[in-house]
């Protein structure tokens, strides 16, 4: 488990220490074990955590919970709906752990319902076609650090591609098959999506590596030490800050973050008469309905029409 997991898994809560050492260690068991994506590790021990620590304001004893206790929890949660349903699916999915594990002798979130939460527009900052240019066409490529920038902006620009799943790949995962390149991403639940590379994004990545000189095996996108790189994947905060610093420099006031490109680079994709389910192939999306929440091609449409109640 890493840092963040352990500050909310590795202490105990004492309510579930009072079912007996093996209750303590099947708790642990199912962060470590049970689920394999970082991210939601990390947000599922936060829910559960803070669960335990309300139950044990009640309770002494895990095995004491009952649906009443888990509804009661769920009603005061002061958290938005769609917080509020991670919450319980994270306390759902530990006891039918510590079900299976004969900790408990039943689910008592099982017949708990959450808040009704239904998306049909995603909130992410989606940029224009012109500010997209000029973010890119603002960043110095007289540098190995601006050459990288540049190219992981490009990446997941061009190939609807998830932040995570960049900062995970491979010089090697940039690779010739037949005519083409093509990117390799690890995606959620270990899958490995293939996904044909677009011109620029080839352009861009080609010469940040001509000039990098890494070895196949080498993390594509590195930090860098006193602008040298340092064999260190980036991390998700840094690569957030990297973008945030560029766009301010392009003049680019709009909240942008490392999700802004996926869904930008959605939109342009349906703006120009591409399908919502090729779109979904190409981002790894389970269902197009995930994949429709990045189309902005509405929002002009929805706003002409306002303009015209005159008055």
């Amino acid at each position: 488990m890493n840092a963040l997991t352990l500050r909310h898994a590795h202490t105990v809560p004492a309510i579930l220490a009072n079912a007996g050492e093996n209750a303590a260690t099947k708790f642990l068991e199912f962060f470590a074990a049970r689920i394999r994506n970082l991210n939601t590790r990390e947000a599922y021990a936060r829910a559960c955590a803070q669960f335990l620590a309300w139950s044990a304001q009640h309770l002494d004893d895990i095995r004491l919970i009952t649906p009443m206790h888990v509804a009661a929890y769920i009603e005061q949660h002061p958290g938005s709906p769609q917080t509020i349903k991670q919450h319980l699916a994270a306390i759902k999915m530990l006891f039918d752990y510590l079900v299976i594990s004969q900790i408990v002798p039943v689910n008592p979130a099982a017949p708990v319902k959450g808040p009704t939460h239904v998306v049909k527009r995603g909130k992410t900052p989606v940029l224009s076609v012109e500010d997209a240019r000029t973010l890119l066409d603002s960043i110095p490529t007289d540098s190995l650090q601006g050459l990288r920038d540049r190219a992981l902006i490009g990446i997941m620009l061009f190939s609807f591609a998830r932040i995570s799943a960049v900062l995970g790949m491979k010089v090697s995962d940039f690779y010739e098959n037949g005519r083409r390149r093509w990117f390799r991403l690890l995606e959620k639940g270990g899958k490995h999506h293939e996904v044909p590379v677009h011109h620029k994004a080839q352009d861009y990545v080609a010469e940040y590596l001509e000039k990098a000189g890494f070895e196949p095996n080498k993390p594509l996108f590195q930090t860098f030490n006193k602008k040298q790189p340092t064999g260190r994947p980036m991390s998700r905060s840094e690569a957030y800050r990297m973008i945030r610093r560029r766009a301010l420099a392009a003049g680019i006031s709009a909240p942008v973050c490392c999700h802004s490109f996926r869904a930008t680079g959605i939109t342009f994709y349906l703006e120009n008469n591409g399908t919502l389910e090729t779109a979904k192939k190409i981002a790894a999306h389970e269902s197009p309905r995930t994949t429709k929440l990045y189309d902005r091609t509405d929002d002009q449409l929805t706003l002409d029409e306002i303009e015209k109640i005159s008055v």
